[in-house]
């Protein structure tokens, strides 16, 4: 299970990808997609890069171009399944949600109805 930064990370890296399986891309253009409040710096974006691909969403092969430090990104299965894992795990949660809303409504049900009967 991923934390927030490295679902905000793997979700910049899937959406360069798109759909290709591989991709070149510079720190900065992974930063440009990630969200402004939360200043992340190109240290960071590297560490949470690298973590990535120690869990084996993709492949990391660091380059340079013209002095630039650039990424090639190959995804592994991990990586491609990204976007279905991402969905189940919002499922999951709406199902929690609606179920603790479900329990409460018949727990008030039946205290209701326990009212009436014990008044």
């Amino acid at each position: 299970m991923l934390n927030r930064q490295e679902n905000e990370v793997m979700k910049a890296v899937y959406s360069m990808c798109d759909g290709k399986g591989s991709c070149l891309v510079s720190p900065m253009e992974i930063m440009s997609i990630l969200p402004e409040k939360k200043k992340y710096s190109p240290d960071r974006v590297e560490k949470i890069l690298h973590s990535l691909e120690l869990d084996d969403y993709f492949d990391l092969i660091e380059s340079d171009r013209k002095g630039e430090k650039m990424y090639v990104i190959t995804l592994h299965p991990n990586g491609e399944a990204y976007a279905r894992e991402r969905l189940q795990m919002r499922r999951s949660v709406a199902f929690k949600i609606g179920l603790s809303v479900a329990g409460a409504v018949v727990t008030f049900v039946v205290g209701l109805i326990l009212k009436s009967i014990f008044s």
